[in-house]
């Protein structure tokens, strides 16, 4: 077993994964409470202790929300690139320079036995990434919040066994939905979120580059413009068109908002 997986948490309220191997063990992003996330840990027989640091993707509140109780209680590091860094320092109430490491996006560093490269995607913060996480010869990428992908992003995705990939909303659910024009618009936007529809062509694409057999994770879907039943089914639409279906060599599950996933290992 080289790399396991479990999501605390993924939608618009917050969002938390845990990954490790069997002596490393990180979290990708702190946006629910601390407290959540020790109580998650606990069912999984760990305790914050037990982490060797936590990466983030951006500073939005979504994402790090727990990083300050964690990282100040409990001593753990946080790594991030620079331009987030930077944003931290007015949204961090127990903000403190030492606790913090910087890595250069594109680059290759380690916490532990895990072999990290933070890569950049679409999103409107100071510098949001995803993270290809390798150990062993099996990889996990995460590309959580952006609103397209580039090849050189299908290509870093298609490097990996287990993908997140966001499938935050329904196009026409947005459009017709409450949310006020400037947001639908933000939304919408190459640095906005992936639609269902846009996450069905880019696992297409992730595919067509390389078939070999992969797991796809949705994430980050919207409580307020999605369901699970239509994200999936509209990806599975979309696949057929293409001539894919959900098999041994291809699998595609959903991750809950508000609930821990099971463990996923590799």
């Amino acid at each position: 077993m080289a790399l396991k997986f479990c999501s605390l948490s993924s939608g618009s309220s917050g969002n938390s994964y845990l990954l490790g191997s069997d002596s490393t063990y990180i979290l990708v992003d702190a946006g629910i409470s601390a407290k959540k996330i020790t109580d998650s840990l606990s069912c999984l027989n760990l305790a914050p202790e037990d982490l060797s640091g936590i990466l983030l993707t951006h500073e939005h509140s979504d994402h790090i929300k727990g990083i300050d109780v964690l990282s100040k209680k409990y001593g753990l590091p946080v790594f991030t690139n620079e331009k987030t860094f930077l944003e931290l320092k007015n949204l961090c109430k127990y903000w403190e320079q030492t606790r913090f490491n910087l890595f250069s996006n594109n680059e290759i560093f380690y916490i532990g036995d895990l072999e990290i490269k933070a890569f950049p995607v679409y999103h409107d913060a100071a510098d949001t990434v995803g993270f290809s996480i390798s150990c062993q010869g099996s990889k996990i990428c995460t590309a959580t919040d952006t609103g397209c992908a580039t090849d050189e992003i299908i290509k870093e995705l298609a490097s990996a066994d287990l993908i997140i990939l966001e499938a935050n909303h329904d196009e026409d659910m947005l459009k017709m939905g409450r949310y006020p024009w400037f947001l639908k618009q933000r939304i919408l936007s190459d640095c906005g979120h992936l639609s269902n529809e846009a996450a069905g062509e880019i696992i297409a694409k992730i595919l067509k580059q390389d078939p070999k057999q992969k797991r796809f994770l949705l994430a980050h879907l919207s409580k307020e413009n999605n369901f699970p039943e239509m994200a999936y089914q509209t990806i599975l639409n979309i696949l057929e068109t293409y001539n894919i279906f959900p098999c041994d060599k291809l699998k595609i599950d959903l991750l809950a908002r508000d609930e821990m996933s099971g463990v996923y290992l590799l």
